[in-house]
């Protein structure tokens, strides 16, 4: 009988082994099919898995044929427009320091390539210590310049989607312009934030706003800081004569693409510590005829391989302009 039974336990064992190695087999091949039909894991930049897009999602591919390639807009500096001038005709200065920029620009361009455009605003700045001053405020003129400024460029953008800009400014318009250009890299517009790549370059003389090193510095740098930061703690107790202290967020996304050039002395944008506010916006209002400032169409206090500071943002322009078309 045991012999019998000895090969009945054999084919036992057999049918066990056989049949724990089908239940492995299914099991692995419900594995395998599971890992097949499971989707594949999110994006780490969102749900899909095709990489992100480095321009604005909705941007055209085309734009109208009246539209420039790119907008160079200037803003001149105090006394040098007014607010009815011609914007691609400006005569309200000859003798404007940006002159030397944008009637060089529109001689080099076509109005295809670039829409030369010089914002026509009252470019005035009255003295609070002279009370027979009675010149418009300096709040009043900046904000002006200010609205006018971002209101071409976002007609501009409005119309024309591809356009491409460079912003320029000198002094009091440089203040205006680096306000725009701040408000444009922290993504508080006039354009969008998904076309900051827009602004090709930002070009600043005489930034009554500068930090040293908060932009791309251009040439012989001091280390000083424009009026309206050393004179910050003021605010606004003196009417009309508003100090804004530095720009929230610096220069932003645009910070790389701003460029900045201030003498040294040059009070608007190389000041010193204030100990005396009321006096020093006295000195803040006449700074803009004292040597120093005035004096950037020369190399007497500032260059950069000889060349002056107009030439130098004439150059500078000019190429980006060139490399836009």
């Amino acid at each position: 009988m045991s012999a019998q039974k000895s090969p009945l336990r054999r084919l036992g064992r057999i049918a066990l082994i056989l049949g724990g190695l089908a239940v492995v087999a299914i099991v692995l091949i419900a594995i395998l099919v599971f890992q097949m039909l499971k989707p594949p894991p999110p994006h780490p930049g969102g749900p899909t898995s095709e990489p992100p897009s480095t321009g604005a999602p909705n941007r055209p591919g085309t734009q109208p044929a009246d539209c420039s390639n790119v907008l160079a807009l200037v803003v001149p500096g105090t006394w040098e427009s007014k607010a009815g001038d011609d914007p691609h005709t400006p005569t309200a200065n000859k003798r404007s320091l940006m002159l030397r920029v944008s009637s060089n620009l529109q001689k080099q361009f076509s109005e295809s390539e670039a829409d030369v455009y010089t914002v026509p605003y009252m470019a005035q700045f009255r003295n609070p210590t002279n009370l027979g001053d009675r010149q418009g405020t300096y709040d009043a003129s900046r904000a002006q310049g200010t609205k006018r400024a971002k209101e071409k460029i976002e007609k501009t953008h409005a119309h024309c989607p591809l356009t491409k800009y460079v912003l320029m400014g000198f002094s009091q318009g440089a203040v205006i312009v680096g306000d725009i250009a701040s408000d444009i890299g922290n993504g508080r517009g006039p354009i969008p934030k998904q076309d900051q790549d827009l602004v090709i370059g930002v070009g600043l003389i005489a930034d009554g706003r500068r930090q040293s090193g908060e932009q791309q510095d251009v040439g012989p740098s001091p280390d000083g800081i424009g009026a309206e930061v050393s004179l910050g703690g003021v605010g606004s107790l003196v009417p009309g004569t508003t100090m804004t202290g530095a720009r929230d967020g610096g220069f932003g996304a645009l910070t790389d693409r701003t460029y900045s050039i201030c003498a040294k002395g040059d009070l608007i944008c190389d000041s010193p510590t204030v100990t005396s506010p009321l006096k020093a916006i006295g000195q803040f209002a006449n700074a803009v005829n004292n040597p120093v400032h005035a004096m950037y169409a020369t190399s007497r206090y500032w260059d950069l391989d000889g060349a002056t500071a107009t030439q130098w943002m004439l150059g500078w322009a000019s190429k980006l302009i060139r490399e836009a078309n």
